[in-house]
């Protein structure tokens, strides 16, 4: 079953997959979102900013002193889409 995409929200120059986050947008994870980084598609965004030209991605091992797993800076040229 394919949707319309005029009716999907439209995605924002900056997001993230946490729910603590100031970025994060619940409604836009009803679907199914994918990241390129330059060119390439990318399954382990945690964060985004289309503007400023990077992602985040999860360290493999690295945790914060809460317990969340480090986030890691890459620059490139990035662009989302609906899957």
């Amino acid at each position: 079953m394919t949707q319309d995409k005029s009716s999907l929200p439209e995605l924002p120059d900056r997001l993230s997959v946490n729910p603590r986050s100031p970025h994060y947008v619940a409604k836009i994870f009803e679907h199914n979102v994918g990241i390129l980084l330059n060119g390439k598609e990318r399954n382990d965004v945690e964060e985004y900013c289309i503007s400023q030209g990077w992602i985040k991605v999860a360290s493999a091992k690295a945790l914060d002193r809460r317990g969340q797993p480090l986030l890691m800076t890459v620059k490139g040229t990035v662009t989302a889409f609906y899957k």
